[in-house]
């Protein structure tokens, strides 16, 4: 399993020879790194040398080294003056080659000792991309997979791949063995989109043992489904003259005077923010330390402790076997870091752009680079505010402007662009475009894709399915002790005529903390435009003399749609509710668990999740809290998505409610008393 080429699904992989090799000399850091930053290639190798010593004589293979975050009393003191730079620690999770067990450790890189090793029983890891290619490579020499094809008319294997899914959870084999699945595809040809020819089986495989356990094949009346050739294409060579270059003229992203934004290593600093970036194998972009400085008291005033995407699920709502299997935590089972792309100027990214690098371990314990893996830029953000006073004729309005931080993803068929932007009236928006590829499967002549599906080219069926994600806010709201109060628009209670409300129009927002986790478990309410504030309550506004707070805005969060009981009910818990309020606890972040692959979800032993967290029913008020925010979509299926998506979006907002004394961008100049020596009429005579 270990890596003997420079890249796996490109990644650059860097041994210790590369090190003096300019493209390695500009990832090593200089100086002492932040106590946040990501391990650095020369880093991760490191810990790999201190768990091989410590296990030998046995065999290990690495399935992530990430670092160890310090605990948040250790960061703050330091961070504050109050106590040493925290050690740099890293965890790992190991498998015995020779055994398959896996265990978990703490590795000291400041000391060079092993801190933690804690065995793991009945618990499975992420899936890599180097487990995930196991698949593709050992199907298509398999005898049974080989007859499957050959009954539908396929002989040439190399046109016979597979897209590698963690299994949820599969009940032949339990937890046994470390599983994975292998949807099944066609190719006419090297470059054809492969989702246009889907096969009606699916592989099941042991992924330590190499071994195809299954060939589960799904027949209809006793028959097999034909593969659908007709060839539905998207790349340039396939299009040629059906592109029409001019119907749309160029627009080009000039900033003469350069960024607004200054970076020192992955602090960064834009328009009275602060912040850090940080990036690892599971959540991808991790944000920590923002901050703002107030222009009103002239101060610098904390906001958030930690912001980062922790977990979502796709669950499918076919009932037929085997889309009963199709409920991917693409966090959780993949990482989101681990899935990352290497972003390209002027395609992903627009205009002037600063890109950091993601570092990561392969199998072999060495470090692998996903070049720009991180795109921060600006773009304009439309109106920041504007008034016309009539009676004067007096204009004044000033163009917003969003600091932009992203990745994009490749999740199998998924494409998921991530995009965390700050704006200058005090919003924190995290947005998610989802595009790609659908998941498709073969209907057989006497099927219909309809209710669980769409036929969105003949023979071909996009199954239903959801999106949920969860986005994980630390806050620290003028300080670590918050609390969340529920805010519902109701009418008062007053009838019409009564002297409070003679004429029947008064509404109000009615507020509710809540103040153990079993009332954090909240649910939407659309009839009441609910929102949630987080607020500090020993920080007043100087003019309501309430508390300052910001403001959860979550429109888009569909119910899970899985019956209570289901499988997919039982491992996304986290799901079921758009909002879970809950005490901080160092190294509490995954809601679906640390170790998703083949959960049972509830009650899965060593394995806790939101639901027990929540149901421990401990205090969330005026402390130090965490809030998971889950959102997302419904897809059903359109023609228009086939063969390849348009980007859909779907997002959630934290806004400035009451925080700041009056309108926190008053600093930015107006647009009227500005030159824009760009901007030109669209049409001059």
């Amino acid at each position: 399993m270990a890596p003997d080429t420079a890249s796996i699904a490109g990644y650059a992989i860097f041994r210790k020879e590369d090190y003096d090799s300019p493209a390695a000399a500009a990832l090593i850091p200089q100086g002492t790194p932040h106590p946040l930053d990501q391990l650095s290639i020369v880093e991760i190798p490191v810990a790999a040398a201190l768990l091989r010593d410590y296990a030998s004589p046995r065999s290990l293979r690495f399935n992530c080294i990430t670092l160890r975050e310090p605990r948040k009393e250790e960061y703050s003191a330091f961070k504050q003056g109050n106590g040493p730079r925290p050690d740099r620690r890293a965890f790992s999770i190991v498998i015995d080659r020779e055994s398959g067990k896996i265990a978990e450790a703490v590795i000291n890189l400041t000391t060079s000792k092993v801190e933690e090793w804690t065995d793991l029983k009945d618990l499975m890891p992420i899936l890599t991309l180097e487990d995930l290619d196991i698949v593709e490579r050992i199907a298509r020499e398999d005898p049974r997979v080989i007859e499957a094809c050959k009954d539908i008319g396929i002989t040439d294997m190399s046109m016979v791949y597979f897209d590698a899914w963690a299994i949820g959870f599969e009940e032949r084999w339990g937890l046994e063995r470390r599983l994975q699945q292998g949807l099944a595809y066609y190719r006419t040809s090297e470059l054809d989109n492969q989702y246009a020819h889907p096969l009606d089986f699916v592989v099941i495989v042991d992924t330590e043992r190499e071994e195809i356990l299954s060939v589960d094949i799904r027949y209809v009346n006793g028959e097999r489904t034909a593969v659908p050739l007709t060839e539905h294409n998207y790349l340039p060579q396939f299009i040629g003259d059906k592109y029409n270059r001019e119907r749309l003229k160029p627009i080009d992203i000039v900033q003469p005077r350069g960024v607004s934004f200054q970076m020192k290593g992955n602090e960064l600093s834009w328009a009275g923010y602060r912040m850090h970036i940080g990036f690892n194998y599971r959540e991808g972009i991790v944000i920590s330390d923002v901050c703002t400085h107030d222009i009103y008291q002239d101060r610098e005033r904390t906001l958030f402790n930690r912001i980062s995407v922790v977990e979502m699920v796709v669950p499918y709502g076919c009932p037929d076997k085997p889309h009963h299997r199709k409920h991917a935590f693409d966090v959780g089972e993949y990482g989101t870091g681990f899935m990352t792309n290497s972003l390209k100027l002027g395609c992903d990214c627009k205009g002037s752009i600063h890109y950091l690098d993601g570092v990561m371990a392969v199998g072999s314990g060495e470090a692998a680079v996903v070049k720009n893996a991180i795109c921060i830029h600006e773009e304009d953000n439309g109106l920041l505010y504007k008034h016309t006073d009539y009676r004067d004729g007096t204009v004044s309005s000033a163009r917003d402007r969003k600091l932009v931080i992203s990745q994009i993803i490749t999740a199998a068929n998924y494409e998921y662009g991530f995009y965390h932007t700050f704006t200058l009236d005090g919003t924190y928006n995290l947005e998610v475009k989802l595009t790609g590829m659908l998941n498709t499967y073969p209907l057989h002549p006497s099927e219909q894709a309809a209710p669980y599906g769409t036929e969105v080219a003949p023979r071909i069926n996009a199954q239903n399915h959801q999106h949920i994600f969860s986005l994980r806010i630390d806050p620290e709201i003028d300080g670590r002790n918050n609390t969340v109060v529920q805010s519902d628009a109701v009418p008062s209670d007053y009838p019409v005529g009564s002297p409070e409300n003679f004429y029947g129009n008064a509404f109000y927002s009615k507020k509710t903390p809540l103040r153990t986790a079993l009332d954090g478990a909240a649910q939407y309410c659309y009839e009441t435009n609910r929102t949630w504030d987080i607020i500090n309550p020993s920080s007043m506004n100087p003019s309501t003399q309430k508390p300052v707070g910001f403001k959860i805005i979550n429109t888009s969060c569909p119910p899970l749609l899985s019956k209570p009981g289901s499988v997919v009910y039982k491992r996304a818990a986290f799901a079921r509710k758009p909002l879970w309020v809950v005490p901080y606890k160092d190294y509490e972040l995954f809601p679906a668990g640390d170790y998703v692959c083949q959960s049972t979800g509830e009650e899965h032993p060593g394995n806790e999740t939101v639901l027990d967290w929540s149901q421990r029913d401990e205090s969330i008020e005026n402390t130090d809290i965490v809030c998971y925010i889950q959102f997302g979509l419904v897809h059903f299926p359109r023609t228009e998505d086939f063969p390849i998506m348009p980007a859909e979006p779907v997002s959630v907002m934290l806004r400035a409610s009451n925080f700041f004394e009056k309108n926190p961008g008053l600093w930015v100049p107006p647009s009227s008393v500005c030159a824009d020596t760009m901007c030109r009429d669209a049409f001059s005579t």
